[in-house]
């Protein structure tokens, strides 16, 4: 089926077409006709497989289809409303709404945190149809009374899963009360944990819920492997793996700001160029690394779970995990950085002892075992006992979150934390059964409640 057997006009499918697009994928083809039709939409899809598109591309038809008379004077209302966890994901998303929209007379912008509010209170003052925000940058506007918000037509949340999460969900009950009652509703996103969906039904009013594969799997072009490790050796692996296959453009994931800016430093006196990318770094120097990545001046990007969802790299290969992540479903973001449109991608995470429990949660909520291996030289150390993960297993005290405008990312819960400190040390003797040893080759306010469990989540760092 074309785009234009959607219903989408000629301006929108021919820029659909300029960008090589010539047939919708699953979740398109699913979503567009519901949101064209107007209902409430509860989506889950893979990463990679072109959601963004599946509610912009609709959403400028709409818009586009139905012009409204705006005041001369005054604030102009914003008509569709898109929130995403994070800077880099808004500003990406806004490229997809201004590259669709190229043909149409439809305007939109951005805000978020970490920049000059100055020039976006400017944009602002014209019209603007489609605003796509993070919620502490967008409070910030309400509260400075930049923004008008009391038409808008279309409400969608872009990882809706983060978005509802107890990092969030304050920001959003606010920005909610400040909205139509009678609005479309949108909820995208690759993972849904039950207590999030069973949150997310309360936004919602006879939801069409569509899900085009099983929901938090893995994406099927991503090959994925673990590689057993001991914690010291961790990074002396990386840069072995980085070098052996002369991998180029590598995209590796800490699970701290800290853990990064360390990791950069000792990459780069192994002479491989990395830089780091988290919430502590000002977002012209996130835009800064982001960019040189893309364009080849550094091998390496290490980011923390700020950039497992919304970079999109073309063509980029191999993912790895130098720390698995404290929440399950992070690592399914993480890896679908890789293996998108189509592309055959390459996922790897180094797992050490600490790691094994975080390891079998992943394996859960995927619902399948992936394949471990040791290397020559890089055999684990058996009398090596587990120890804490700070913010993770250990229950150890959680760090307090920032200004609402200073990270915009807050920090993900962990379902699997005990709540106690002491930790039960993991015995090693048979962390070597049926693990293969190879050589060196490489093979409207919110009314609904908030369920316990969600409330009881832990976050992670």
């Amino acid at each position: 089926m074309s785009f234009s057997a959607l219903g989408l006009a000629d301006e929108i499918v021919r820029a659909v077409t300029s960008e090589g697009y010539t047939q919708p994928t699953p979740i398109q083809l699913q979503a567009i006709p519901a949101v064209l039709g107007g209902q409430d939409v509860l989506a889950a899809a893979q990463t990679g497989t072109g959601k963004t598109a599946g509610f912009t591309l609709p959403i400028l038809q709409k818009l586009s289809s139905q012009m409204i008379k705006r005041p001369s004077i005054g604030r102009q209302p914003v008509r569709a409303l898109i929130l995403t966890p994070t800077r880099e994901l808004a500003a990406q998303v806004e490229e997809s709404v201004q590259t669709y929209g190229k043909y149409l007379k439809i305007t939109s912008t951005t805000v978020f945190g970490g920049v000059n509010i100055n020039p976006q209170i400017q944009r602002l003052r014209s019209r603007i149809d489609i605003l796509v925000a993070t919620p502490g940058r967008l409070l910030d506007h309400v509260q400075q009374r930049t923004v008008d918000l009391s038409q808008v037509e279309i409400l969608v949340l872009d990882e809706a899963d983060r978005m509802l999460d107890m990092g969030f969900i304050r920001d959003i009950r606010r920005i909610l009360a400040l909205l139509p009652r009678q609005r479309q509703n949108l909820l995208f996103s690759a993972t849904f944990s039950e207590e999030i969906k069973s949150l997310a039904t309360g936004l919602l009013h006879q939801p069409v819920i569509i899900e085009v594969a099983q929901r938090n799997a893995t994406p099927d072009l991503v090959d994925q492997k673990i590689y057993l490790v001991d914690r010291e050796r961790k990074r002396e692996l990386l840069s072995y793996l980085i070098k052996t296959h002369e991998w180029y453009q590598t995209l590796v994931f800490t699970r701290t700001k800290h853990g990064a800016d360390r990791l950069v430093k000792q990459l780069t006196q192994d002479d491989i160029p990395a830089v780091a990318i988290h919430g502590n770094k000002s977002q012209a120097a996130r835009t800064r690394a982001l960019a040189r990545f893309k364009a080849g001046e550094v091998q390496v990007l290490v980011a923390t779970d700020i950039a497992a969802r919304g970079i999109d790299i073309t063509d980029l290969r191999p993912v790895i995990n130098f720390e698995l992540p404290n929440v399950p479903e992070d690592y399914v973001h993480r890896i679908g950085r890789t293996g998108r449109a189509g592309i055959q991608g390459e996922a790897f995470s180094l797992v050490c002892v600490d790691e094994l429990d975080l390891l079998r949660n992943i394996e859960r909520l995927i619902k399948r075992s992936l394949p471990k291996e040791m290397l020559d030289s890089f055999e684990v150390d058996p009398q090596i006992r587990a120890e804490p993960i700070p913010n993770g297993r250990s229950g150890s005290k959680q760090p307090q979150r920032g200004r609402r405008n200073e990270p915009d990312y807050p920090p993900a819960k962990s379902s699997s934390s005990p709540s106690h400190q002491s930790k039960k040390v993991i015995p090693r003797e048979n962390i070597k059964e049926n693990i293969p040893k190879t050589g060196n080759h490489i093979t409207n306010p919110v009314t609904h409640p908030i369920p316990k469990q969600v409330i009881s989540r832990r976050r992670g760092s």
